[in-house]
């Protein structure tokens, strides 16, 4: 089952706030609580979870290695899952269709879809290049969760 209905609606509860987990090269796993929304592919192939992560950071390294990852959210003790493969999308991570401004528009969708708002996109902006950000797209090979 790869519907992220019940995944969406969690993330209206707590500000897109969830829990990321990578495989480390040694196997083990690197887990970090992020804000997460759920949007189109920007290229096709339905919805995905994306959230925005600095460039340099390990889990970018991590997902680069191994693309496999599992994100939560939660709200109280209702909780769901997304399992699948991540797509790493920025400054170190080119793809054929995403040149500069693409991707600064990628960037604000992802940070619209996890509930953020901001005053001034012009500085958002800037300090998106500054930082390296890159956009992980997470195409889900499996979704669950438990009961509401």
């Amino acid at each position: 089952m790869t519907d992220l209905a019940a995944f969406s609606e969690l993330l209206t509860v707590d500000h897109g706030l969830c829990v990321l987990s990578t495989l480390r090269r040694d196997g083990s796993i690197q887990s970090s609580v992020v804000n997460a929304g759920v949007l189109d592919h920007p290229f096709g192939g339905g919805p995905v979870v994306g959230l925005v992560a600095a460039g340099g950071i390990r889990k970018l390294r991590n997902l680069r290695a191994d693309p496999r990852t599992t994100i939560v959210v939660r709200a109280g003790w209702t909780w769901a899952t997304v399992e699948g493969t991540a797509q790493v999308l920025g400054p170190d991570d080119p793809h054929p269709d995403l040149d500069r401004d693409t991707l600064r528009l990628l960037l604000r969708t992802i940070f619209r879809s996890a509930g953020g708002t901001h005053d001034d996109y012009d500085t958002y902006d800037r300090v998106m290049v500054e930082e390296r950000r890159a956009a992980v797209l997470i195409t889900p090979t499996r979704v669950y969760s438990n009961p509401a």
